[in-house]
């Protein structure tokens, strides 16, 4: 299994695997991945685009506030086998999230939501298992697995179960954003995604692509009294 930290990029993204069909980063929150969702032009695909002074293609997204793992095609029939992989749900992607709260110890959330913003609501599932709650704090450190791949689905889910995300300015609460802030000094979106495990689709071998977590949140975890990886 690869993990974040084995190479670094000269972009300071930290590359976590790379063959002649597929690379994949370990994004840090705050950057987009692809000019097309966000204004800036500094992004996750055209650092990864000047580095390899090729054309790279996302096969998925992470919203910017998301760090994580993030895969990237090298040719678009590559891309587009991946993505079908996507689509078909035989991709497995593992978030780890810090939600307000503590939720049931595991539970599946079947819940429509839109496919982009402003569409119609379509199938969305997500199963959950509560990893561990904070002694000091009433929040939990959860892992979220989406069968489905929907805008901001993870997100959503949690908040639809009452659970929503800390840091979150979407779908959170401000005041409970502004705690966490000033006491745990957490400036982002609690969410990492910690796993993506998938086929590969030239050599046909299991491709398992972990993402250590960030130090801008691990510190948060830590003082909360947390695990910082689901293995606790």
């Amino acid at each position: 299994m690869a993990d974040a930290g084995d190479i670094r990029s000269p972009h300071d993204l930290t590359i976590i695997h790379q063959d002649e069909w597929l690379l994949a980063v370990a994004k840090p929150s705050g950057m987009a991945v692809h000019r097309g969702w966000a204004r800036e032009t500094d992004t996750a695909a055209r650092r990864i685009r000047d580095h390899l002074a090729q054309r790279v293609h996302p096969v998925h997204r992470l919203d910017r506030g998301t760090s994580g793992v993030l895969l990237f095609a090298l040719e678009p029939e590559v891309a587009a086998d991946v993505g079908r992989a996507f689509e078909a749900g035989e991709v497995q992607k593992r978030y780890l999230a810090l939600v307000r709260g503590v939720p049931p110890d595991s539970g599946t959330i079947d819940h429509p939501i839109p496919r982009v913003a402003g569409g119609a609501r379509v199938p969305a599932v997500t199963e959950f298992r509560r990893i561990a709650r904070s002694p000091t704090e009433r929040c939990s450190l959860v892992e979220a697995r989406p069968r489905t791949g929907r805008l901001h689905q993870v997100r959503r889910h949690l908040k639809h179960i009452s659970h929503p995300l800390v840091g979150d300015v979407r779908y959170g609460r401000g005041d409970i954003n502004r705690h966490y802030r000033a006491q745990y000094d957490l400036h982002r979106l609690a969410l990492h995604a910690w796993s993506l495990e998938l086929t590969h689709p030239r050599t046909g071998s299991p491709l398992r692509l972990r993402a250590s977590m960030p130090a801008d949140l691990a510190a948060a975890l830590v003082s909360l009294g947390l695990p910082t990886s689901p293995e606790g």
